[in-house]
């Protein structure tokens, strides 16, 4: 932090504490991109910066899955998993499909309840309870399905870990497909087929893909295994396509890298969200007040938390019932149901949220590299936004813990952890399992899940601490924030941000740009909201900016732009289209913030 050489702007400790540095960029391809295709400098840098070549750049601002959606044969298991589901869709099977909670898993189960509808089958959607039955296959929910008549059970986004649920499941004679996405260890559970690419036997190119992602492909499979059996012969073959708004939500929601088929499944996926086709989404859109054509924002921050809802404080299937009804009116009231479960979230996650700081700040020097903290009677169903806050917070990976204390008077915690780039949360979460050190729990380099034995949460602690510290001695954690260049505050236009919002979608692996305003000055600062700290900036050009820092007001940025009224600041954030009463311009969402000390 003391190198200074580098720094962006020559910011080498922000307010928030952060290093500035220019994202990394071919200078003479940035200049040959805005040249050979007339766009302003700037944008050819944020192509450049992304990777983008000449030869790679059409596609890259129209990706299609003409192009890259792969032969679904080539993952392993792939055609017997197609197979037997088309066999029991052809011979009138009870089917069910057991789903995770979150968006991803609720995608997952909508999108095959939909292709059985099509196909003139039932799907029966079991997603279990967050907090008496955890995450993922357990063995009485398999067994009560057998039970009540289902010859086959199809696992969305979960599966891949579960050992005695599928073994319970096998020794009852109950057939199940998994269809996941999470970490694999070398052995697998017992299934008629696995269908995971990220299983060790893959080759890996496929590995960023999501559950909806598989379940789509998988789709595309039995739909081809229908077809040729002849199945099609006297009906209408369905029109996948019309299901990748889904597959775009999960994608989205899911944070996986945007990049190559996710990035055609997320730009085609929401080009069939703008049609509002599915009646539980376009709900959904009405009740949060969306009225612009949706984007991956809206995907991430908008819609999938409202789906999120239900799995976090209220029924867990209500997001997969709503994204697969198709009748308007049931569609409006879920959606309503979730708005409200939302809102209980927030005020839930809040008091967590609060708790957890203290805890930390209660461990002073025991952080380390990890922050991990854990608290009696916290909602588990938050506990995953709350690692999310800390990771954000103290740029370092984050574990929350909620502890319950049984009838019998043990402590079982239920965990989540978000990581940062460089450390592999989900294989130190594996690793602890295989040590003994968990009931149960697995994920993927940017977040994990984990149940534990209250008396082993010390053991636990220590043992992820190390592995994270490990990682972090090979490439030590330095908080920084990257930069695609600096514009003036005149600079921030409307047309530069069109232009901008063609290189969509953005998110993981394709960053939306970011930019720094120099040499700006507040001159007007006060509170909206909660704690939102809202500015006017002017340029040296004498151009004006509307400026937001959302959840800002108790940290020192935010108490310096309030009292920074003339001061000139380096301010580092996203533009965005502002709409207000009929009006457009541009709003810059603050990130961080630095005296200017030099232009």
């Amino acid at each position: 932090m003391t190198d200074t050489a580098a720094a962006f702007l020559n910011v080498a400790q922000s307010l928030s504490g952060k290093r500035w540095q220019a994202r990394a960029c071919d200078e003479r391809q940035a200049m040959f991109l805005a040249q050979s295709r007339g766009l302003p400098e700037i944008v050819g840098r944020v192509l450049a910066a992304r990777g983008v070549t000449e030869e790679t750049c059409d596609g890259f601002l129209n990706p299609t899955l003409k192009a890259l959606l792969p032969d679904p044969s080539r993952f392993r298991d792939m055609d017997p998993a197609a197979a037997r589901i088309a066999q029991a869709i052809r011979d009138g099977e009870t089917v069910a499909v057991f789903g995770d909670y979150d968006v991803d898993g609720a995608t997952s189960a909508a999108l095959l309840r939909r292709f059985f509808r099509s196909v003139g089958a039932d799907l029966r959607v079991y997603v279990p309870d967050r907090v008496k039955e955890g995450y993922g296959p357990n063995a009485p929910a398999l067994l009560r399905l057998k039970a009540e008549g289902a010859s086959l059970v199809v696992t969305v986004d979960c599966g891949v870990s579960a050992f005695a649920a599928l073994e319970a499941a096998a020794g009852a004679g109950l057939d199940v497909v998994v269809l996941d996405h999470h970490a694999a260890e070398p052995r697998l559970p017992p299934a008629v087929a696995l269908v995971n690419p990220n299983r060790l036997d893959e080759d890996g190119a496929y590995r960023t893909l999501c559950a909806a992602g598989v379940t789509f492909i998988t789709i595309v499979a039995v739909n081809r295994a229908l077809r040729q059996s002849g199945f099609y012969r006297d009906r209408e073959e369905p029109k996948l396509m019309d299901w990748l708004d889904l597959v775009a939500l999960g994608t989205v929601c899911d944070v996986v890298p945007l990049t190559g088929l996710n990035r055609a499944l997320v730009a085609q996926g929401l080009k069939v969200m703008a049609r509002r086709g599915n009646p539980g989404l376009s709900a959904l859109s009405d009740v949060a007040g969306v009225k612009e054509k949706p984007d991956a924002y809206h995907a991430g921050y908008v819609l999938g938390p409202r789906v999120n809802a239900g799995g976090r404080v209220g029924a867990s299937d209500l997001g997969a019932r709503l994204l697969s009804t198709d009748d308007p009116i049931e569609a409006m009231e879920l959606a309503q149901k979730l708005e409200v479960h939302n809102a209980e979230r927030r005020a839930v996650e809040q008091v967590v949220l609060d708790d957890a700081l203290e805890r930390v700040a209660a461990q002073s020097g025991r952080m380390a590299d990890l922050v991990f903290v854990a608290g009696e009677g916290w909602h588990p169903g938050v506990i995953g936004i709350v690692a999310a806050r800390l990771k954000e917070r103290y740029s370092r990976p984050a574990c929350v813990v909620a502890l319950e204390t049984a009838a019998d008077g043990t402590v079982i915690g239920k965990a989540s952890g978000r990581s940062v780039r460089g450390v592999d949360l989900g294989a130190a979460v594996i690793a602890a399992r295989q040590e003994g050190l968990l009931i149960g729990g697995g994920g993927h380099r940017m977040a994990a899940g984990f149940t534990v034995a209250g008396d082993k949460l010390e053991a636990l602690r220590d043992f992820l601490g190390a592995r994270v510290a490990e990682e972090v001695a090979a490439a030590p954690l330095v908080p920084t924030l990257e930069l695609d260049g600096a514009l003036s505050v005149g600079a921030a236009t409307t047309a530069l941000v069109e232009k901008l919002n063609t290189l969509g979608p953005y998110g993981t692996g394709n960053a939306e740009p970011r930019f720094a305003i120099a040499d700006a000055r507040v001159v007007r600062a006060d509170v909206v909201g909660a704690n939102h700290v809202r500015c006017i900036l002017q340029g040296n050009d004498g151009g004006r900016l509307k400026a937001i820092a959302f959840r800002a007001l108790d940290s020192d940025m935010g108490q310096a732009l309030l009292t920074g009224r003339g001061t000139p600041f380096h301010l580092a954030g996203i533009l965005r289209i502002d709409r207000w009463n009929g009006a457009e311009g541009v709003q810059l969402l603050i990130d961080d913030a630095a005296p200017a000390r030099s232009a």
